[in-house]
């Protein structure tokens, strides 16, 4: 299952990011930070004992089924007056649900969470970043392994000279993300792509900032 992998910021940041403001109506998100365990139910009870302990007025607390979806507007319609009494609305989700509460709503948001990158669970409660969204994807001349994500040097063209016994240097419980494309391309019978020079990496990623036109 894919997620926005999301992790709380300190509490200190929230309250400062709340500064100024008496009357909060907290939104979790019913999947991503679910799953985490970073904005669901059980959190966002916890978010509203712990800023209500610190004598913000919670004025209603929600947990909407997907924060960044069309529907929230209407869903959260329910909780008009709640929402209304509040100065602002702490969003427990990725920053792409706080964006669409926001838009949605035209009420000023703060986000709870710090988005780090779009990953899977590998196993329970923990989660291996698949995509960063560099808009410059390669995996088609990798077997199908992002070297951007699954490196830790993010290196395009590799091995680098510090892969031991097919681990990372930095992270010795890792496998060197090149040695992975190795196997597969190996197994593929497409060795000799790893031979391919990459061009350097547009950091600045394609096309941004915002928009971009997909053909119907």
């Amino acid at each position: 299952m894919i997620r926005s992998i999301t992790q709380q910021k300190p509490i200190e940041e929230i309250e400062r990011l709340l500064e100024g403001m008496g009357r909060i109506f907290i939104i979790g998100c019913g999947t991503c930070t679910t799953l985490t365990r970073t904005g669901g139910a059980p959190e966002v009870e916890t978010m509203s004992k712990d800023l209500s302990d610190k004598g913000k007025v919670i004025t209603g607390t929600t947990v909407v089924p997907v924060a960044c979806d069309n529907l929230t507007q209407q869903i959260l319609s329910e909780y008009g007056s709640q929402i209304k009494q509040a100065d602002g609305l702490l969003v427990m989700s990725c920053a792409f649900g706080v964006q669409t509460i926001g838009t949605q709503l035209g009420a000023m948001v703060i986000p709870a969470q710090e988005t780090l990158f779009i990953g899977k669970e590998t196993s329970i409660g923990l989660f291996s970043e698949i995509c960063n969204q560099c808009g410059s994807c390669i995996i088609g001349e990798t077997g199908g392994v992002c070297p951007v994500t699954a490196c830790h040097k993010s290196m395009v063209n590799g091995p680098c000279g510090g892969t031991n016994a097919g681990r990372c240097e930095i992270d010795s419980n890792k496998d060197c993300a090149w040695t992975l494309i190795y196997k597969r391309l190996k197994a593929l019978g497409r060795l000799d792509d790893m031979r391919k020079y990459q061009k350097p990496r547009n950091h600045l990623g394609e096309p941004r900032p915002g928009k971009c036109d997909i053909p119907a």
